[in-house]
């Protein structure tokens, strides 16, 4: 019976109708369809008679009214939940009338009442969504509806929990797909971003600087990704775009020089060429008048002009040998500048934002991470230290193991705080062998503290200078940064700091 159509079954109703003598009312043909069909209709919902009953319900206490208007609003949503939380809500009226004069009752408006979303919750939810809409996108329309749909209801006075469950149930279901969508997008884009990093590798075999450029890309793009991360790639691809767009230039450039010093060959080559015809055929017909001469006199103007042919074509190559030679120490020249310049703009591009002994962040680099944490730390309200070290008696380790020695000692030290320190902190060369760390989510405690792991781990970690073990020590200043103070600011307190440790004995750490 029921994979019969729906025509079907009408008809048959209606034939049944007749042949029983049943009244054609609305129940009776809804029994026999579904006796025909052998399912069950769902019921409708009995909007008339419910507003029939909310018409007679009683609306004069301020708690009342707001039974009423809640019942009022179940009608309209088709509600049973709401419904039977109105009714238990009418009998604690009634069977405590004094409760509703003397104090607030737990009615469906009140936060505790049964079924009924308290206001702070619904809010709250209310913001969870908002802030997740930008991270699905803008591709479903029908998940950007049902959320406006969900928090129109759950700012109203008094959301049902039955309906917030269900509403929420299908959002989180559509939600779903559209995580997934935005996944497998994000996944896509950094595939085709290692795409683009590889070919620039493969493109830029011959150039060290942007092979390594683009190895380093490739790194930090590799999931998991975070904001620093992802900033760090965008600064290193800045530097790469700035090193491509240059060395096009260039070599455009040593196309046009080298199409004009062709061309200035070809033209020398051509004049000798024409230069040597001549001579040639003054040669040839000199030499024919000789033979057919018979007299000294008629030899001697023909030998006159041999020897001035000869003379013009000897300047006329002295002069093309020298020109070509200039050309030569031209074409040499503009080699040697434009080699020149692609050793300046090397050194230009690795030192862009790093420090070049020690890897670590120059000053411009300082200067826009400290920018970006600043900006994070105030956005989030969240802690940031700025902290000061300077290195002990590096004077005498100068002296003791020469310059080339000193360096060695400050890429020991900045290789030992990148392995001590976390990932989102950032170390900073900020002048001689003074460094800068910056610590993210970090009081002025937990800074200090952090300073002081890195002074036991280098005690731990001896610098090897041949077979010398020479220990670095170093003095810090940590300072957290104000509400009104910029990186500057922090870094001046940091050094007051740092200058106090100085004179406290060394080796020492102290707060601003």
């Amino acid at each position: 019976m029921a994979d019969r159509p729906p025509s079907e079954i009408a008809r048959e109703t209606l034939k049944q109708l007749a042949g029983r003598r049943l009244p054609p009312t609305p129940d009776n043909y809804l029994a026999l369809y579904d006796e025909i069909s052998g399912t069950r209709s769902p019921q409708p919902f009995p909007e008339g008679a419910l507003s029939g009953i909310q018409r007679v319900l009683p609306a004069q206490t301020p708690a009342q009214k707001r039974l009423a208007s809640q019942f009022e609003r179940a009608i309209i949503t088709k509600d049973w939940t709401a419904l039977q939380s109105v009714m238990v809500g009418y009998a604690n009226l009634g069977l405590n009338p004094a409760a509703s004069a003397s104090k607030p009752i737990e009615t469906a408006d009140s936060p505790n009442a049964l079924g009924v979303l308290p206001p702070e919750f619904s809010e709250a939810l209310a913001r969870l969504i908002d802030n997740t809409l930008p991270a699905l996108g803008e591709d479903d329309a029908r998940v950007l509806d049902m959320a406006k749909q969900l928090l129109t209801f759950l700012r109203e006075p008094t959301p049902a929990v039955a309906t917030a469950q269900q509403l929420l149930g299908n959002f989180a279901y559509r939600a779903s797909f559209a995580t997934e969508d935005q996944a497998a997008i994000r996944a896509t884009l950094l595939e085709l971003l290692h795409m683009v990093f590889e070919n620039i590798a493969v493109l830029s075999a011959d150039d060290r600087w942007l092979q390594g450029q683009a190895e380093a890309l490739m790194s930090a793009s590799t999931p998991p990704l975070t904001l620093r991360r992802l900033d760090d790639v965008q600064r290193r691809l800045k530097d790469v775009i700035f090193k491509q767009t240059e060395a096009r230039a260039r070599s455009l450039e040593a196309q046009e020089q080298m199409k004009d010093m062709l061309a200035m060959f070809i033209e020398r080559l051509a004049l000798i060429t024409a230069s040597s015809t001549t001579y040639q055929g003054t040669m040839e017909r000199c030499a024919e008048l000789i033979g057919k001469a018979t007299t000294l006199q008629e030899i001697a103007p023909l030998l006159q002009e041999v020897m001035s042919a000869t003379r013009a074509m000897a300047l006329d190559s002295r002069v093309t040998h020298d020109e070509l030679e200039d050309l030569r120490q031209r074409t040499e020249a503009k080699r040697a500048e434009v080699a020149r310049l692609q050793d300046e703009l090397d050194r230009a591009s690795a030192q862009a934002r790093h420090d070049p002994l020690t890897g670590s962040l120059n000053r411009k680099g300082l200067d826009e991470a400290a920018e970006r944490e600043i900006a994070r730390a105030r956005r989030l309200g969240a802690p940031l230290c700025l902290a000061l070290l300077d290195v002990d008696n590096f004077k005498t380790i100068n002296d003791r193991l020469g310059h080339a020695g000193g360096d060695a000692a400050l890429v020991h030290l900045a290789q030992v705080a990148r392995e001590v320190m976390r990932p989102q902190d950032l170390l900073a060369r900020y002048g001689g062998e003074e460094f800068v760390l910056l610590l993210p989510d970090t009081a002025v405690d937990s800074g200090i503290a952090a300073m002081t792991r890195l002074q036991r781990e280098l005690t731990t970690r001896f610098f090897l200078q041949g077979t010398e073990k020479v220990l670095i020590t170093f003095s810090a200043g940590v300072a957290q940064l104000q509400d009104t103070e910029n990186s500057t600011d922090a870094i001046l307190r940091a050094d007051k700091a740092m200058y106090l440790a100085k004179r406290s004995g060394k080796n020492r750490v102290m707060a601003a």
